[in-house]
């Protein structure tokens, strides 16, 4: 297996439950990690710096896009979220598996600037259940629901610049495929020149040595 980890993007609509799977898979395998966001708005109760997002102002925001300190970026609402590049790649070089939870929008740019990322769209077995689960929140009218529904309408039609396609309809078993995806990746030859050229290496030497 290849040393360096690799750079996971879980995107899906919302309501899908991508966000427990992640949790789910993290407390399942100890080589994962999450990023944590950059954003400009204010820390809600309970939020940590550092643990939940780095709490930056716009001017610091505006100076990381910048200076390239940004893997992807998008506004929302008037305020500004990111992901930082050095604190990923510092992790990859730990040989952690880096989980991006975002959106479409933010794993488009990850897509052309990162091309050896491995994005996984997470989707509901079906319209309606989506429906019922976003309503089972108890957190939106009937209205932000719909207006959710209806964004993923949008969102879907992004699904084909994706390399895999989740169906959480079962919790653990999405989390287990998920894992396979990443086990499954460390194999590609891609990712593991140096060994396939110890390889190649050791027989010649074998075979010369005999």
């Amino acid at each position: 297996m290849s040393k360096r980890g690799l750079i996971l993007v879980i995107s899906g609509f919302s309501g899908v439950g991508k966000g427990t799977v992640v949790r789910r898979l993290m407390e399942a395998h100890d080589n994962y990690a999450l990023s944590v966001s950059v954003t400009t708005r204010t820390p809600r109760a309970g939020e940590v710096h550092g643990k939940d997002y780095f709490f930056i102002s716009e001017e610091e925001f505006s100076a990381m896009e910048a200076e390239g300190k940004l893997m992807e970026w998008a506004g929302y609402v008037g305020r500004h979220y990111g992901t930082p590049r050095d604190y990923v790649f510092e992790r990859l070089e730990e040989g952690k598996d880096m989980i991006l939870e975002i959106e479409v929008q933010g794993a488009l740019q990850i897509r052309e600037k990162y091309p050896e990322a491995i994005l996984v769209f997470v989707a509901p077995p079906g319209a309606a259940v989506l429906k019922e689960r976003l309503l089972g929140r108890g957190t939106e009218s009937i209205e932000q629901v719909e207006k959710r529904l209806a964004r993923a309408v949008e969102e879907s039609g992004a699904m084909e610049s994706y390399d895999y396609l989740l169906i959480n309809d079962d919790l653990m078993t999405c989390v287990e495929e998920l894992h396979q995806i990443a086990r499954c990746e460390h194999r590609k030859m891609q990712v593991n020149r140096e060994l396939m050229n110890d390889i190649k290496i050791d027989l010649k030497r074998f075979v010369e040595g005999e």
